[in-house]
């Protein structure tokens, strides 16, 4: 499914900047993601807009403007248009990376992937960021699959129901041609498949108005001379001598959207202006051509589209009936991409075609569904029968025992249907989030039964808002970190000097250090492990490279990825411990944090190190046995790396937790760091969070630190091979099925022998799914993840369709 990306520009000025509102979604649903964040001022911006404009139409290139407009042009003319385009193409990217936008910016990083097709819509009312070379956004331009349409901030969904034609019905109007080759076009719409094509040659008024009134048109084609007024309004030029506004075909335009005119192509000049008013007149989707456009230019970008739209020969097509708007926006894309080839004349052709939307939640039509859909709508019938053929007896004679045994075994058929179905739902992933919720809440239900002591292994070095403060108020450089190199380098120094066995940096530092002292000191500790931000197949960014101080032979053992794998609803339940980093990340090494610095300690106590055997990771006597793609309660999840459920740590902490200011200040006993894994991260709440949602909460306050959650994972790594703390498993497909259908049985035959007795069959029923919950919670503690909620719908379905059916 694709993404659609909107940008909505609240009232502003280059001068006082703009507010921007961003949401994301799927196709076809509500927003998941809404930010708001700020364009800064940009003064100049609109001054190198118009340097470049100015160049541009100087070109002269046999523009379909107004024939008395065409100029002449010249090679020093060529290169003044590109060298301005390649400075407004970079104050306007400078201008999409400032601060106050950064937070939308990785935002999008965030949720796109690369391989997403993706709508952007610029929603805004201000005629020169309509204009600007959004083409050419540096962001944008790495998502191969994205192109950018305008939108108005206001429009209304149309609920006109469209019938298809039995061929795509197109009028074509060749308006004032003088100085320009329209013949090309015409070729190109007489030679569309499954296209009925009406030719206006440099009509008369009247002519066209009747076109409009009395055909069901799909699509409306102008090429010709035209050109817009401020980006507000626009004409055409229909023949040598009348030129028409679209406020004068306002009446016969609105009645061909009401029989179905769905595009509008104007093949001509600077058509932002007739693009604008012809949105206002409710069709759907519009190109139109941003600046004066030369002949040539025209006429490729209308090939390569209708080759691209009419003809499928898009690469992007992944699905023959995709409803998704994957033809239509790529098709646009790829025949303005192409365009490239015809920039050494024609400077700036890239950023001429653009797409104008009515309504951005409207998606687009592919060519075959503009004519090509049943003319008869199937009536959908469903009938339920149900027949009941019980005899009618006297109220005090016996039921057979042959009807009881007929009604038993409807009862265990029954019940074995109903538990088949609610394991098929399941694997569709029907119950993945409330499977996860449960699972959440037995995670929570241990703390009462089971809390855990502090793991007496490692030690967490917790930089919070007080040693921030204290950083700063002692003059020291946080460089965008939250510990300066002073502080780091005095930390390291203690560490060292109360004999740590391992410790751990997890503070991104993707920059060089200025101590020459630190500068030593990160180089030749052995015993330290830093991070980085891994990137993989499928991720949207590079990464965050480590720090330069680890020496290159030393990546493999002194480097561990920072990366957390969270759910569909943001919680962390899921441990990565290897993974495969993309070929462009700037952090390549395969293991994670938590698994180097395990390595390093089990090395110290002597155990040997991990293999890889038959999808599970053994480290000593220890198996580690890895997610698929379905376990458990996940349902065809991407299980690429080695990942494992996190049991994680029942109690109030996970570990010794000290301050940074107390370590600096000697006011921790040494001896609590000797032989100890030391953690060193941010805990702090008021800048520089770092806090994700777990099973333990996911309000705000709730959350968690990643330092203390790459404690948890480096907790379950040590104590599953030094004291056999379990690991979490899921049984087999097979024993999983066989127990949703045993509850289910037991709801059937509660049923069947309470049908009658309305109470105690609740009652049954309830106490039933209550020793289920303690049953799926003890198996949990004992290191087993079963499947609580599907077997509770089957109890619960089970009960209810036997019961009703035992009725007399």
């Amino acid at each position: 499914m694709g993404k659609l990306v909107v940008l909505k520009f609240g009232d502003g000025s280059f001068e006082q900047g703009f507010p921007v509102t961003l949401q994301i979604s799927k196709e076809s649903e509500l927003p998941s993601i809404e930010i708001v964040g700020r364009l800064s001022a940009a003064s100049k911006l609109p001054i190198y807009y118009n340097h470049w404009q100015s160049n541009y139409r100087r070109l002269g290139n046999a523009f379909r403007l107004s024939a008395d407009k065409i100029q002449v042009t010249n090679v020093s003319i060529t290169e003044d248009c590109q060298a301005t385009a390649r400075i407004l193409r970079s104050h306007f990217n400078s201008w999409l990376q400032c601060e106050s936008f950064r937070s939308l910016r990785e935002k999008l990083l965030e949720y796109l992937s690369l391989t997403d097709e993706i709508r952007v819509i610029l929603q805004t009312e201000n005629s020169l960021i309509q204009r600007l070379p959004w083409h050419a956004w540096d962001l944008l331009e790495r998502y191969e699959k994205a192109e950018i349409a305008l939108a108005s901030p206001s429009y209304e969904r149309s609920e006109r129901l469209r019938v298809p034609n039995s061929q795509v019905k197109i009028l074509a109007i060749v308006g004032n041609s003088q100085g320009i080759d329209t013949q090309a076009d015409k070729s190109l719409l007489e030679n569309l498949p499954n296209a009925d094509v009406t030719f206006l040659v440099e009509p008369q008024r009247q002519q066209l108005n009747d076109h409009l009134w009395e055909n069901n048109w799909d699509i409306l084609f102008f090429a010709g001379h035209s050109s817009s007024h401020n980006g507000e309004s626009g004409c055409i030029y229909l023949n040598q001598t009348d030129s028409l506004n679209m406020a004068e075909l306002r009446y016969a335009l609105r009645k061909a959207v009401e029989n179905g005119l769905h595009l509008a192509i104007l093949n001509s000049c600077d058509g932002l202006g007739l693009a604008q008013e012809l949105t206002g007149l409710q069709i759907p989707e519009i190109i139109f051509m941003r600046e004066p456009v030369p002949d040539k230019v025209a006429s490729e970008f209308l090939k390569y589209f209708l080759s691209a739209f009419a003809n499928s020969e898009s690469g992007w097509k992944e699905n023959e009936n995709s409803q998704s708007g994957k033809r239509f926006f790529p098709a646009v894309r790829q025949a303005r991409e192409r365009l490239q080839g015809l920039e050494d004349k024609f400077p700036c052709a890239t950023w001429l075609p653009m797409i104008c939307l009515n309504n951005p939640a409207q998606i687009p039509l592919t060519w075959q569904q503009l004519y090509n859909s049943d003319t008869e709508y199937p009536r959908l019938l469903q009938e339920v029968h149900l027949a009941e053929n019980n005899p009618e007896i006297n109220s005090t004679s016996l039921v057979s025992s042959k009807k009881i045994q007929r009604k038993l075994l409807l009862a265990i058929i029954s019940s074995i249907l109903i538990a088949l179905l609610v394991c098929g739902l399941r694997l569709l992933g029907l119950f993945e989030g409330a499977e996860l919720k449960s699972f959440d809440q037995m995670m929570r239900s241990r703390m009462l039964i089971v809390p855990e002591a502090a793991d007496n292994n490692i030690v967490v070095v917790a930089i919070d808002d007080a040693d921030l403060a204290e950083q700063r108020r002692q003059g020291e450089s946080l460089k965008g970190t939250s510990i300066s190199d002073k502080s780091l380098n005095l930390l390291l120094e203690k560490l060292q000097k109360y004999q740590a066995s391992v410790i751990g940096l997890d503070i991104y530092r993707d920059f060089k250090a200025e101590n020459p002292e630190l500068i030593q000191r990160l180089q030749q500790t052995p015993n330290l492990v830093a991070v980085c931000k891994g990137s993989y197949a499928g991720s949207n960014s590079n990464g965050i490279a480590p720090p330069p101080e680890i020496p290159t032979e030393n990546i493999e053992e002194r480097l561990g990825f920072s990366d957390f794998i969270r759910d569909k609803d943001g919680v962390v339940r899921r441990q990565l411990l290897f993974m495969r980093q993309d070929a462009n990340s700037l952090c390549t090494p395969h293991f994670s944090l938590s698994l180097q610095l395990a390595f390093h300690y089990f090395q110290s106590k002597n155990i040997k190190q991990a293999e890889i055997v038959n999808n599970q990771l053994n480290i000593d006597k220890t198996s580690f046995n890895l997610l698929t793609s379905r376990t458990g309660g996940y349902q065809n999840i991407d299980a690429n790396g080695g990942q494992i459920l996190l049991n994680w740590r029942v109690g109030n902490k996970i570990a010794q937790e000290v301050t940074l200011r107390d370590v600096l200040t000697g006011q921790i006993n040494p001896s609590a760091f000797k032989d100890k894994i030391v953690l060193i991260g941010v805990t702090a709440k008021g800048d520089l969070q770092d806090y994700l949602p777990t099973p333990y909460g996911i309000e705000p306050d709730q959350q968690l630190p990643g330092v203390l959650i790459h404690a948890h994972m480096l907790s379950q790594i040590l104590n599953a091979v030094l004291s056999d703390r379990p690991l979490l498993r899921t049984w087999t497909s097979g024993v999983e099925i066989i127990w949703i259908i045993s509850w289910s049985l037991i709801g059937g035959v509660l049923a069947w022998q309470l049908y009658r007795q309305h109470r105690s069959l609740i009652i049954s029923i309830t106490t039933s799914t209550g020793i289920l919950y303690i049953i799926s919670l003890g198996m949990l503690i004992s290191g087993y993840w079963i499947p609580f909620v599907p077997s509770t719908i089957s109890l619960i379905s089970a009960a209810v369709m036997v019961g009703v059916g035992n009725r007399d």
